[in-house]
């Protein structure tokens, strides 16, 4: 009786040790999103630069920076429950995508500072 009161504890306390490990790389990899705040990064800057180049005027700039902010308030909604699902990242990807066209749209356009 003895030794499988010890054996059950010694499970319970392999399984708490095991399950509390699980839980926070399940949750910390779940919410990490190290592609779209790479790509977050590369758009900032290409506004930057388009600014100080001159081939950005700055309403165009300030409508960039808007949408910018918009996937930015996406991204921090997909974190809010703890897990950003395939989907979630996809609609992300998509609206980083659509500014990305915007940004190069309004990079090459006739208008200039």
């Amino acid at each position: 009786m003895k030794r499988i009161t010890m054996m059950s504890l010694a499970a319970a306390a392999l399984l708490a040790v095991a399950g509390t490990a699980f839980a926070e790389t399940a949750t910390t990899t779940s919410t990490s999103t190290p592609r779209i705040d790479r790509r977050e990064a590369n758009q900032h800057a290409r506004i930057q630069q388009g600014v100080k180049s001159g081939s950005l005027t700055r309403p165009e700039a300030r409508n960039l920076r808007h949408g910018q902010r918009h996937v930015r308030r996406m991204e921090r909604r997909a974190k809010a429950d703890g897990v950003v699902t395939t989907r979630e990242r996809a609609r992300i990807t998509a609206a980083q995508n659509h500014q990305s066209k915007k940004i190069y749209r309004k990079k090459h356009n006739a208008r200039t500072r």
